[in-house]
């Protein structure tokens, strides 16, 4: 799938997560749907040229290339649903307790969001390397110093890379078979589905970004402040 698919799909899986998730009040609730909608992108670290690899120049592209080699490159070992989840939100565990290590997740998560979703945000600020980085970073900033320390955050990153992996799986390049990927290289795809279609660019990426709101207004208070306004135009209809 194209960036702005996997990010919108993110965004929308965080928003249906809500009840169940490890986070309360708005702000923490805001930051768990906006990491798993920029952690929907990471498992595309494994190549460079990605929007992942591009995003902060070479801060994120040398890794981009020593994620690739060791996992066995585009769409492998980032791309397993069992192994990628755990790896990944293995290695956040590691950086959830600590503030620092917070603010750098959820700024890689914030900037890859904001830099997948450039079709919808006005200006090209958020694609250019150090206007991505001051956004993110003081996004992360401004998230991390209004709610407890994100300790959700492993979650967050598995959530995000399965649903990577799962829309990966609907188009016809497919995912690696599960760990057996590794005796032997094979593929899963379960649509014919090509990536950058009419059906995808107009049939997933707004039914996302409808879910997303949706899921929004059900599992939050942000319908609280619009109720009034609705009881007053339904008064005068």
């Amino acid at each position: 799938m194209l960036g702005h698919s996997h990010a919108l799909s993110g965004l929308a899986a965080g928003a249906a997560t809500l009840p169940c998730a490890p986070v309360h009040g708005p702000v923490a609730q805001m930051s768990w749907v906006a990491a798993a909608g920029g952690f929907a992108m990471l498992p595309d670290l494994d190549h460079r040229g990605s929007t992942v690899s591009d995003m902060w120049g070479p801060v994120t592209d040398v890794p981009s290339g020593i994620v690739g080699t060791l996992t066995g490159g585009h769409r492998w070992g980032t791309h397993d649903a069992v192994l990628a989840p755990l790896a990944l939100g293995g290695l956040a565990v590691l950086a959830a307790d600590t503030y620092w290590s917070s603010l750098l997740l959820m700024a890689l998560a914030i900037g890859l969001a904001l830099h997948a979703l450039h079709f919808v945000i006005p200006g090209t600020t958020e694609t250019t390397i150090v206007g991505n980085i001051a956004l993110s970073w003081a996004g992360a900033w401004w998230l991390l110093d209004h709610s407890p320390q994100p300790t959700w955050l492993p979650w967050a990153v598995a959530l995000g890379v399965l649903t990577h992996i799962a829309g990966d799986s609907l188009t016809t390049a497919g995912i690696p078979l599960p760990v057996l990927w590794l005796l032997r290289r094979k593929r899963l795809a379960l649509s014919p589905l090509r990536t950058g279609t009419v059906v995808e660019k107009a049939v997933l990426v707004p039914l996302f970004l409808v879910a997303t709101v949706a899921f929004l207004w059900i599992n939050t208070d942000v319908r609280n402040a619009f109720d009034p306004i609705v009881d007053r135009f339904l008064s005068a209809g």
